[in-house]
């Protein structure tokens, strides 16, 4: 808190600052001139206009003087200083540049006071010295406030703008060349060159925090938008291979994670965005990791006809899936072991653990519940398909 009205204005302290009112003019030179020549390196005022910066100096000392002199207000909300503060915030002027202007000004003011206090006693002095530096601190923390809550609303809206670019780009916004070109540039993304979008859910953040950064330490420019219930990412792959661009990808995800095939440019991302959410609806809920739409097409057909998908299982399995459990899994784990091992009964025992034997009694059992052969194309194809869209439950 600022201190109190009489702490801050004791009568000779009001004198002392009624007398240097008159010498603003040459206060505001002065400090404008100890900006540029006292520790230049500390100066960034670039994007300053010099009668802003000047307008800015002479309401600054002026309301030292003001509040020395029994203006009353609280130094720690005064609007003066918080107006520089937002104000040199949007202009980008760095807050440790106006905390050493602040603090240049207010040793200004204090040699100003000091120049008049010839003829007062030393309590005088101490009990301006002491106003003087609560005036400046108060006035600080009013600049820092203020300088603070800019950021932050910069940032926000900063933010809201990205969003609002990549939502338009996943809504097709991107034919318009034009708006192509500059959404590419407020997002530092390439306008040529291919591209993958990526969609990722799972419980907290699907992605680990400082994804696109990790990334960008590797050359590989991305943005990444969060949704209600998943995180959509646009990633360049420019001149790589997207493979190997998926590669750096995978260990950033915390969730499960589709992801489109490559697509020529920013134009197409819209459709590659739906590709990307078929691509996750082809991972269980229950995995974490990128599936790849390149790497699941039989399974990415299945989930987008999921009314086809139960015919397929009750016309293929039906029958097997009707039985009790044990024995259901036992056909059903036999049944894959086989098709993945080329239809070899002898190469599918080592991973069921059995005698070849049982692979075959297994495999009768299974064409007879189904009536009819399991080998044939179309029926491998069948199958195949079948225990996929087990797989997705």
């Amino acid at each position: 808190m600022a201190a109190p009205h009489s702490t801050l204005s004791t009568p000779g302290t009001r004198k002392l600052a009624a007398a240097c009112r008159a010498d603003i003019p040459a206060l505001t030179r002065r400090l404008i001139s100890a900006i540029f020549t006292d520790n230049p390196e500390w100066t960034d005022y670039t994007s300053v206009p010099r009668a802003d910066l000047r307008d800015g100096c002479r309401g600054y000392l002026t309301r030292i003087l003001d509040l020395l002199g029994g203006d009353g207000g609280n130094p720690e909300r005064d609007e003066v200083a918080a107006s520089i503060g937002r104000r040199r915030a949007e202009q980008g002027v760095p807050l440790e540049a106006m905390l050493r202007t602040f603090r240049l000004g207010g040793g200004i003011v204090w040699e100003a006071l000091l120049d008049q206090a010839s003829d007062v006693g030393p309590q005088v002095i101490r009990e301006a010295g002491t106003a003087m530096w609560a005036v400046i601190d108060g006035l600080s923390s009013a600049l820092v406030t203020a300088y603070r809550n800019t950021e932050l609303e910069q940032v926000r809206r900063d933010e809201r703008r990205r969003h609002a670019l990549i939502e338009d780009l996943l809504a097709g916004r991107a034919h318009d060349a034009t708006f192509a070109a500059r959404a590419a540039r407020e997002l530092n993304l390439p306008t040529q060159g291919a591209y993958l979008v990526v969609a990722a859910r799972g419980a907290g953040r699907p992605l680990h925090a400082g994804t696109e950064t990790a990334l960008a330490a590797l050359g590989i420019r991305s943005v990444w938008h969060d949704r209600v219930d998943t995180t959509i990412g646009l990633v360049s792959v420019e001149h790589r291979d997207a493979h190997a661009v998926l590669q750096h990808l995978r260990p950033h995800v915390r969730g499960r994670a589709g992801a489109s095939p490559a697509v020529p440019g920013l134009a197409q991302v819209d459709s590659a965005h739906t590709l990307a959410l078929i691509a996750l609806q082809t991972m269980p809920s229950d995995t974490t990791g990128v599936a790849s739409l390149d790497e699941r097409y039989p399974e990415a057909l299945l989930v987008r006809s999921p009314d086809l998908t139960d015919l397929l299982l009750t016309h293929t399995l039906g029958p097997i899936l009707e039985l009790p459990a044990r024995e259901r899994e036992v056909l059903l784990d036999t049944l894959a072991a086989w098709l993945a091992e080329n239809c070899s009964a002898a190469n599918a025992a080592p991973r069921l653990h059995c005698h070849r034997n049982t692979v075959i009694n297994r495999l009768q059992r299974i064409s007879a519940l189904l009536g009819r052969p399991l080998e044939g194309q179309r029926s491998y194809v069948e199958l195949s398909l079948a225990l996929s869209a087990l797989g997705l439950g």
